[in-house]
């Protein structure tokens, strides 16, 4: 799968995108069929301990799944938004196969 990533007004470390790469490609498991991804990471001027936002766009045929997670880190955010997208690419999967 082709992952594209984005860190809005910074830079991100090789790091922080192999960790959010790796993760993103453990999706493919649960639908082979991923065509593409998109990942944004954003520090945001929130009060609050949750300044850190992760979304993450993948498009398959036919539709685009979105998630978006706030949190504390890049990695908790980008572990959430996957947790969620992973609940997402099953209940797609689940449908494509009713059909």
């Amino acid at each position: 799968m082709k992952l594209q990533m984005h860190s809005i007004h910074f830079e991100a470390d090789a790091q922080l995108s192999d960790f959010i790469k790796q993760r993103v490609d453990k999706l493919e498991t649960f639908y082979d069929r991923i065509v593409e991804g998109e990942v944004f990471l954003k520090n945001n001027n929130n009060d609050g301990n949750d300044n850190k936002t992760v979304e993450l766009k993948l498009f398959v045929p036919g539709s685009t799944l979105f998630s978006k997670e706030d949190a504390p880190s890049f990695e908790a955010a980008a572990d959430a938004a996957i947790e969620a997208m992973r609940k997402q690419l099953k209940k797609y999967k689940e449908k494509q196969n009713a059909h």
